[in-house]
């Protein structure tokens, strides 16, 4: 297993050299350096399926990476996703954390409406959006905003209303 952990630390070496690219540059430099590791690891990951103990842990990790080895690969296709997803994980501690308290919203649409609403605020944070700010600009003008639109109002898209008018 140590092959593979240093073929996952090659990995997250290559996203470190990243940072700061645009998406189409990370992309590049992942089919050029990680599509190669990924591929080593993948072919290791086969070699030792079957000299690992069945019911280790180190084979329980070899079955559920080539089980999911489609979801693994996916930053290889965009480089706008991230190797992984430390970053939703952080995102939503609050939520996990706070689960405990908000046993009962009142009704399953008022939950259904809270988690629409904690979706919203994470994506903002995640784009370094003000949730206030965006909550505001965007109730302010959503009935108004052409349907074909919508898409301009979500928190990585959003300008407020001063900034998109002035682009017009």
């Amino acid at each position: 297993m140590g092959k593979a952990l240093h073929l996952i630390a090659c990995l997250y070496s290559v996203e470190d050299h990243a940072k700061g690219l645009t998406g189409d540059e990370r992309l590049a430099l992942r089919k050029r350096l990680s599509a190669p590791l990924m591929a080593k690891l993948y072919k290791y990951l086969l070699e030792i399926r079957d000299d690992v103990l069945p019911k280790s842990p180190s084979a329980r990790a070899v079955r559920y990476a080539l089980n999911q080895w489609e979801a693994l690969t996916r930053f290889l296709e965009d480089g706008d996703l991230e190797i992984d997803n430390g970053a939703t994980e952080r995102a939503n501690r609050d939520i996990a954390i706070g689960r405990g308290n908000w046993t009962f919203f009142g009704s399953d649409n008022g939950g259904k409406t809270a988690a629409v609403l904690l979706s919203f605020i994470a994506t903002c944070k995640r784009c370094r959006v003000e949730p206030f700010a965006w909550f505001r600009d965007v109730l302010s003008r959503i009935a108004t905003h052409p349907m074909n639109r919508l898409a301009e109002l979500l928190p990585h898209n959003w300008k407020p209303l001063g900034a998109a008018a002035a682009q017009a």
